[in-house]
């Protein structure tokens, strides 16, 4: 993230867009540079033909929320323990993760929180980290106390899976100095075996700050393996005072030294074993943010996106006897098309344009936009932000959590974003504001995105330091819902209302051979009328955040999928015949 101390000074949309207002928007990187070399006229002339040429489709299917947190019992609050000094972690408090800890079939809640400084213990339980149950029927309970996850110290990240297979998905948080592994008894609490799974941080050396995890199995032998996304090296007491004018701010990522990610296998016994240094993956320095798992190669094998802080992105390649290559730079993902090492924050990978291969989505700055890149096959990506319509509507932003979901179920994946600015006081050295409203994106007919936040509703517009974001359906109607936290005020919880009008389809995996839930498996889905569409099985989305499980495919006017395949991390493959729509199917691995 570009830090406030030097905002404004990021280069923004050109000279000849913002002060000559010729054009309002940035178009492609090749047109930017054509264009900037032109006089005004060429420049209206030839942004008019660019608009021509791309049409106008249809509109696309309604998508709307209705904030529900207040009437649901929802009553977090993300407090980041900030200061007059303007610590670095205060800006970067808060993950949520969507899980279904009591397997009742109804998505809970887990919230991490912040704690008060320096001794960033939770003092009072109005830092506790929060797990609420759906309780059906639009409420959730605060059960933190009686499930006994708390937290402890300044919590930045969550990631949950069913880690020991003994279905009952447990909880990893991330954090500042210290993480925690919380495992599912079964019973509807938890116990803290950080210890004693070999994942507390040792020795009296600098401890890491851990930003985010996520669970897969990266040498598919059924059980999950864990990464953390390291962020940078903090010192409060050596933190220098950054400033626009006379506004305190926080500071940018260069003056702090990065770290490397950790990677730990699990040895099917409850323990694990650090192999970062052995598989490859941390010769790597970083500022990492955020994590998402996709075969961007088709051999078989998880590979692994991870953004970064104003350095360039990872992808590290599984190349198989537990070893993994970085090639985000060979790739296409390290850098924009203009050669930037942008703030990386969010990512998901998933297949937006149905072509069976995963594309990664990301958020970022202001002045940055929200980079899309499109796989390509062969290894390849390739950045489309502008030419799908994703810069010019996000370029003014700044992104945090984000996902990848068919909202109005029409059999297009569409775009959400959590938005806030990185200070809380933007508006004493720049035009923006602090706090925004989060965003949809739709997809259209012809691949390209529009901005209908306008009109997902007026609970949605408020605006906010908002944060993490997961998702889930917690009403079971089959339209994606989403949770956000924000610093300062109320978590936000967007139920779906998106008229019903399309089929959908939502399938949750249960493994044999494979993991227990099925996190890493493929699944392809051929609708009624021929229509395909991919989606992986995965939990780690966004920000510091971690979703429900359960796979969702928009289907359209198609009640019925004519097939369901699905490739399991074991190597199984399974076809599925003639499903019928409009509902829940759990499939078990043969």
């Amino acid at each position: 993230m570009w830090r406030g101390c030097i905002e404004d000074s990021i280069p923004g949309p050109p000279a000849w867009s913002r002060d000559a207002k010729i054009l309002p928007v940035p178009l492609p990187a090749h047109s930017r540079f054509l264009l900037a070399c032109a006089s005004g006229a060429i420049v209206a002339v030839a942004l008019a033909s660019w608009v021509l040429l791309a049409g106008e489709p249809s509109p696309p299917d309604p998508i709307t929320f209705e904030d529900v947190a207040a009437r649901a019992g929802i009553e977090f609050v993300l407090r980041n323990g900030a200061t007059p000094q303007k610590h670095q972690i205060e800006t970067m408090a808060g993950g949520v993760a969507v899980f279904d800890y009591n397997n009742d079939g109804r998505p809970d809640i887990y919230f991490v929180n912040g704690a008060r400084q320096p001794a960033l213990e939770k003092s009072d339980a109005s830092f506790y980290n929060r797990l609420y149950r759906n309780e059906g029927g639009g409420r959730f309970a605060d059960v933190t106390i009686a499930s006994g996850v708390p937290g402890e110290g300044y919590a930045t990240g969550v990631a949950a899976a069913d880690y020991d297979n003994d279905g009952f998905a447990d909880l990893f948080i991330a954090g500042v100095n210290r993480n925690i592994l919380y495992r599912n008894r079964g019973d509807g609490t938890f116990e803290d075996i950080t210890v004693r799974a070999g994942l507390a941080h040792r020795g009296a050396g600098l401890k890491p700050w851990s930003i985010a995890a996520g669970w897969f199995d990266y040498d598919n032998d059924g059980q999950l393996d864990l990464f953390v996304v390291n962020y940078c090296v903090w010192i409060p007491e050596k933190e220098p005072p950054c400033t626009v004018g006379k506004a305190r701010t926080y500071c940018h990522p260069k003056y702090y030294a990065g770290l490397p990610n950790s990677l730990y296998h699990n040895n099917g016994n409850g323990t694990f074993t650090d192999v970062s240094e052995n598989s490859g993956v941390g010769r790597h320095v970083g500022k990492g943010m955020a994590v998402a798992f996709l075969d961007f190669d088709h051999d078989g094998k998880l590979d692994v996106a991870v953004t970064n802080d104003t350095v360039p992105n990872f992808l590290f390649r599984n190349e198989g006897g537990g070893r993994f290559r970085e090639m985000g730079l060979t790739a296409g993902i390290a850098f924009n098309d203009d050669g930037r090492a942008l703030s990386s924050m969010g990512v998901d990978a998933r297949d937006i344009d149905n072509d069976g291969r995963e594309d990664l989505f990301i958020t970022a700055n202001n002045n940055e936009t929200f980079p899309l890149f499109r796989n390509t096959g062969k290894g390849l990506f390739a950045d489309i932000t502008y030419p799908s319509g994703v810069g010019r509507q996000t370029l003014p932003y700044t992104g945090w959590s984000n996902g990848v979901y068919d909202l109005n179920n029409d059999g297009r994946k569409d775009l959400f974003a959590a938005r806030g600015a990185i200070d809380d006081n933007v508006e004493e050295f720049s035009h923006r504001r602090s706090a925004q409203s989060n965003a949809v994106l739709a997809r259209l007919e012809d691949g390209r995105f529009a901005d209908v936040t306008g009109s997902a509703g007026s609970g949605f517009l408020q605006p906010g330091l908002h944060r993490g974001a997961a998702f889930g359906d917690f009403d079971g109607d089959g339209r994606v819902d989403v949770v956000v936290s924000r610093i300062g005020g109320r978590a936000r919880l967007f139920r779906n209302t998106s008229p019903v009008k399309n089929h959908w389809l939502a399938l949750r995996l249960r493994g044999r051979r494979s993991n227990r839930d099925g996190i890493g498996s493929m699944v392809h889905v051929t609708g009624a009328s021929g229509r395909e569409q991919w989606n992986r099985v995965t939990t780690a989305t966004g920000y510091a955040s971690s979703s429900d499980r359960t796979v969702f495919f928009g289907t359209g006017s198609d009640a019925v999928a004519k097939t369901v395949e699905i490739q399991w991390p074991s190597g199984e493959r399974q076809r599925l015949v003639n499903v019928a729509c409009d509902r829940y199917l759990t499939v078990e691995e043969p």
